[in-house]
């Protein structure tokens, strides 16, 4: 769709100077301030990632405001939007540094920040307020980021942004806030060329018999990418044939929505029944797909079944023993993930009860009676920016403290349940801080998109999906289901309840497509022939006058270029 306004890329519409001009106390008691930091050599903004050399190099100003003497967490800080500057349908990102002071050094509090809309923006957005980011600062600690976004359906009759969260008593600090239009196309032209140098490699084919085969003309079709895709099935969904179609042509690996969990193999204390998971468990192995194991346990009070929790303590470690012996001894060497305490970020059900021990050994245990499987943490808006309980920096703490009690993790799953809108950079920021300290691949567990218009939809999955396969350190991609009335979350199905691909599922066909490498040409005069391809599985054909041969080989990946020799004879 068309925009009706002219829209000012990676332009700051709240720019200033660092006073205290344009900005307004939020409460009846809250005083503003002006300060300027001495030390900003380290802060570099938000809106800039050093893994981007196309994007500008920002240093902090060093200067700040301080909203004191706040009486409510509602209270804070704001400023205006100028007048007509918000464009519908066009990504926002937030960005910027917050901290706190007061008393009590060393407690967390989250400072967020937010759009308030109001106006002729429609009923949805009259008055409302949109969640734009939010940080957890500790008192005393130094300065946190602000990495967030927002998209309006309609223009608003007047906007501001506003800064609060702590709790009374405490000061709010903010720093070079920023809010600006992100370009898009010029974002995807920059992960394409990044795909280039991560999923791609070049490739001289040497045919056997040299010169001799020189002037055939060869085709190089992939057969197989070597990023997987994969999706969440349930027993449902097996039985319908458009979605065992869909997932077929278009999925290497599968995760069960609910019948691996613990609350479904046993709801009561003793009775326990893996006839769901077993059914869709042979349902991959007739199909070739790969399973990943969700979940062993899950962290969260309110995902634990009541007798779980009405155990003692004594009784509770004997029932967490009895889960991971009796479930990875009988799956052993068949699934190939597991993640084995879900949502630790958001949960402490059994922390609390038997102690911060009881998370790696529940790793230790898994990695002893299936060896095989890779072991995961899984965990939900890590990827959002607008969580302070799920932080990059909260999920590199997690996993350094798993290892610290032996425990082997194994991946990072990061479950990108998405909301509209979706910002790259925000994602690709959150990606860098995992790969630069978390240590371990990174896949992408449980992905939908919830947004109720189908372009925009389909357009905040491809910014997930190619954000995903241009990072180094991701290497998978997992859909949390794809077809309507077969998915937890409304509004993100890319299939259509009667087996009609949506505009949605077509961007991601699309993608499959550009993936994937054919390349056709002629054999040089020393029996070469060179391209440059995906990673993953070929087949070649070779024609020549008298015949044709095939013949298959592997591109893995490599920073050099790949000399294969294929010993074709016709």
């Amino acid at each position: 769709m068309a925009l009706a306004h002219e829209v000012a890329f990676e332009v700051n519409l709240i720019e200033d100077d660092g006073g205290l001009a344009g900005w307004a106390p939020v409460g009846t008691r809250t005083a503003l301030s002006a300060h300027a930091e001495r030390d900003t050599a380290m802060l570099i903004s938000g809106a800039v990632s050093a893994a981007e050399p196309n994007e500008r190099i920002r240093r902090s100003s060093g200067r700040y405001i301080v909203a004191s003497r706040r009486a409510d967490e509602e209270d804070g800080l704001r400023r205006a939007v100028p007048a007509g500057a918000l464009v519908p349908r066009v990504t926002y990102r937030v960005v910027g540094w917050v901290s706190v002071q007061g008393q009590g050094d060393g407690r967390h509090h989250a400072v967020r920040v937010g759009l308030r809309v109001d106006g002729d923006g429609g009923d949805d957005e009259r008055g409302s307020w949109l969640d734009c980011g939010a940080a957890r600062v500790e008192v005393g600690g130094g300065w946190a980021e602000i990495n967030g976004a927002f998209r309006l359906r309609a223009s608003p009759r007047v906007a501001a942004v506003h800064v609060h969260g702590a709790p009374a008593g405490v000061d709010v600090k903010v720093m070079d806030l920023q809010v600006y239009a992100t370009d898009r196309k010029a974002r995807l032209t920059q992960l394409k060329e990044q795909t280039d140098k991560v999923r791609k490699r070049d490739v001289i084919l040497k045919l056997g018999g040299g010169a001799t085969m020189a002037g055939a003309s060869i085709r190089v079709a992939q057969l197989e990418n070597r990023f997987p895709f994969g999706s969440c099935i349930n027993k449902t969904a097996i039985r319908n044939p458009k979605f065992v179609d869909f997932f077929c042509d278009n999925f290497d690996w599968a995760v069960f929505e609910n019948e691996l969990k613990w609350y479904s193999t046993e709801p009561q204390r003793g009775q326990i029944n893996y006839r769901d998971a077993d059914e869709l468990l042979d349902f991959c192995h007739r199909y070739g797909k790969s399973a990943r194991g969700h979940c062993i346990f899950w962290a969260v009070d309110g995902d634990v079944q009541q007798w779980v929790k009405d155990l003692g303590r004594d009784d509770l470690a004997a029932a967490v023993q009895g889960r991971l012996h009796g479930l990875l001894s009988r799956y052993a060497g068949r699934f190939r993930h597991y993640d084995v305490n879900n949502e630790m970020l958001h949960g402490r059900f059994y922390r609390d009860r038997l102690g911060d021990g009881v998370a790696p050994l529940m790793f230790r245990e898994a990695a002893r009676l299936d060896p095989a499987a890779r072991l995961f943490v899984n965990d939900y808006n890590v990827l959002r920016g607008n969580d302070p309980n799920a932080t990059p920096e909260k999920y590199v703490e997690l996993v350094d403290a798993l290892r610290r009690g032996g425990a082997a993790v194994g991946g990072i799953g990061v479950q990108g349940h998405m909301d509209s809108p979706v910002a790259g950079q925000v994602i690709r920021a959150a990606l860098d801080k995992l790969a630069a300290a978390g240590g371990a691949p990174i896949w992408i567990t449980e992905l939908d998109v919830s947004e109720p218009d189908v372009g925009l939809r389909a357009d905040d999955l491809e910014v997930v999906l190619r954000e995903a396969y241009a990072h180094p350190a991701v290497e998978g991609v997992v859909l949390w289901g794809f077809m309507e009335g077969q998915m937890w979350r409304r509004d993100a199905y890319l299939v259509d309840a009667d087996g009609t691909v949506n505009e949605a599922g077509q961007r991601f066909l699309q993608l499959q497509r550009e993936w994937r490498s054919d390349a056709r040409g002629i054999v040089d005069g020393d029996g070469r022939f060179k391209f440059r391809g995906f990673h993953g599985t070929y087949v070649a054909q070779v024609t020549t006058a008298t015949g044709k041969m095939l013949k298959t080989f592997t591109v893995e990946n490599g920073d050099n270029s790949l000399e294969l020799d294929l010993d074709i004879e016709i």
